[in-house]
């Protein structure tokens, strides 16, 4: 099997090592994996923002430049989720364009998604020793992946999963909400971080870089101890 990898924006950015994760792991798997260099952001903060001219201009390049008919894969439920819930009705007025973003959505997968639901995967012979626990992302509710991330990290040898408070509930980041509301922003991941010192782990994993960079920051600035890692990572320790 071949597939593209989508790395998106932040993973390229400011979490290359997400990405490098995400393909050495596939191709372990037996998954060839391609990058299209023409990808740029998916247009999620323009949609989120309300510019939807922009959001279109891009969702038009995106699927464009995953023009083949390949699989895509992205360590992202939050650009997964642009793709394949938001695009088909960006689009939704244009023939042309909207079979194009329909095709595309049909074939974009989360990266838990790809390997639980297409790959038929849940233990990917990854092992990591320590105590860990699980934020949930928001956007995978919406792509109603509820199991597949909890279901591979329970199968990683070593790894002792602990439950976290409130696991599903949004730690505040939200794209361009941390940007327009700093404050709600910041409270909702001042409690996110608290919850997980609460349980006493050595690593949070999450599956959005987004996710990522707001947890991690804020226990930095707390002067916690625990480390935090992306799905791709943990599933690639061996």
């Amino acid at each position: 099997m071949k597939v593209s990898l989508m790395v998106t924006c932040l993973g390229d950015a400011l979490f290359p090592e997400v990405g490098v994760a995400t393909v050495q792991l596939l191709r372990r798997l037996g998954v060839e994996v391609d990058f299209p260099a023409a990808q740029t952001c998916c247009g999620q903060p323009h949609f989120n923002s309300g510019f939807h001219h922009d959001a279109r201009e891009l969702a038009k390049h995106t699927i464009q430049a995953f023009a083949s008919k390949q699989l895509v894969v992205s360590p992202s439920g939050s650009c997964a989720a642009m793709v394949k819930l938001e695009y088909p009705e960006l689009l939704h007025d244009d023939m042309v364009w909207h079979g194009r973003a329909e095709d595309l959505a049909r074939r974009t997968h989360e990266l838990s998604d790809f390997l639980v639901n297409v790959l038929k995967k849940e233990d990917v012979g990854a092992r990591l020793e320590g105590k860990a626990t699980y934020h949930m992302a928001c956007h995978l509710r919406g792509l109603g992946l509820q199991r597949e991330p909890e279901t591979l990290l329970r199968n990683v040898r070593g790894l002792h999963l602990a439950p976290l408070e409130r696991y599903d509930e949004c730690c505040g980041f939200g794209g361009s909400f941390s940007v327009r509301y700093p404050g709600i922003s910041g409270a909702m991941v001042q409690d996110k971080a608290a919850l997980i010192e609460k349980t006493g782990v050595d690593v949070v994993v999450a599956t959005d870089a987004g996710c990522l960079m707001n947890i991690g920051g804020c226990l930095r600035r707390r002067g916690s101890r625990v480390k935090f890692m992306h799905l791709a990572e943990v599933l690639n320790s061996t």
